[in-house]
């Protein structure tokens, strides 16, 4: 056994726990860690963090639904923008785009303040809200569809831009954590499908490194899942500061990424959903 295996297991599942209660898988941050802990090769980070996030994230989901949480109005509406949004996002990327730099850069720039924002208290405790009018839910959905051709164009998190915004307009975190997390693992499938049909179409093809992915997956799967039982256990001061630390760590994530393109224009930067 390399000792690269349970090694990322560990990682994925200390990530996992620390990041599920807050609604975000932890892929971003896990990619560091593949790259300079694990030595994984550029090329299979972004399909490793996918395959992370298929295995990982049901933990959490499997919690959720025991505790009643999962397939509320929030989540359908976050599943039924995303699905769309990572097929149309994919399809514009492999066609269209090829440099991530500039929205890197405006994400860094979007989340940095709002996780400054939620890490010093703003809005420490949600209001209480009537129910969603049509129009809340036709932009509620519109904020998922977008996130979701994003997340298909750049290969980044789903959760880590959807749970901020949500959570500062005023969702509870024990609303959004389930639904970002399910709006995450279908980004993830439907991001892997995708990207393996448009390369056969498009020629080319990235594997995953399967054996790590598994035990990556593993440790996720643990850590999400302990991790959902602890945000019952938690305060929603206490989440929002949470999500908020983590909302900056992936902005740095972010500027870095930004950062490395500019000083290698043609090499290609990876990232994966969160």
């Amino acid at each position: 056994m390399d000792w690269q295996w349970p090694v990322g297991a560990v990682c994925a599942f200390l990530l996992a726990l620390a990041t599920t209660p807050a609604g975000v898988s932890g892929a971003v941050l896990l990619l560091p860690v593949q790259v300079s802990v694990l030595g994984v090769p550029s090329p299979a980070v972004t399909p490793t963090n996918l395959l992370f996030n298929v295995l990982s994230t049901p933990g959490a989901l499997m919690r959720f639904g025991r505790e009643g949480r999962l397939g509320g109005p929030l989540t359908k509406l976050l599943v039924a923008g995303t699905m769309p949004g990572v097929i149309a996002g994919a399809i514009i990327r492999v066609r269209w785009l090829s440099n991530s730099h500039d929205f890197t850069l405006l994400a860094a720039g979007v989340l940095l303040p709002l996780g400054l924002w939620l890490m010093l208290g703003g809005q420490s405790t949600a209001p209480e809200r009537p129910a969603p009018t049509r129009r809340v839910r036709a932009l509620t959905w519109l904020l998922a569809l977008v996130v979701g051709t994003v997340g298909g164009i750049y290969g980044i998190g789903g959760g880590s831009l959807l749970a901020p915004i949500l959570i500062a307009v005023g969702f509870s975190v024990y609303e959004v954590a389930p639904a970002t997390l399910a709006a995450t693992l279908i980004t993830s499938v439907l991001g892997i499908v995708t990207y393996q049909i448009l390369q056969l179409t498009q020629g080319g093809a990235i594997a995953p490194e399967w054996i790590l992915g598994a035990f990556l997956g593993a440790g996720g799967f643990a850590g999400s899942y302990c991790g959902a039982r602890l945000q019952s256990l938690l305060p929603e001061r206490s989440l929002r500061r949470l999500l908020g630390l983590i909302a900056c760590l992936v902005a740095a994530r972010y500027f870095q990424t930004a950062a490395t393109e500019r000083s290698v224009p043609r090499a290609a930067s990876h990232s994966a959903p969160a």
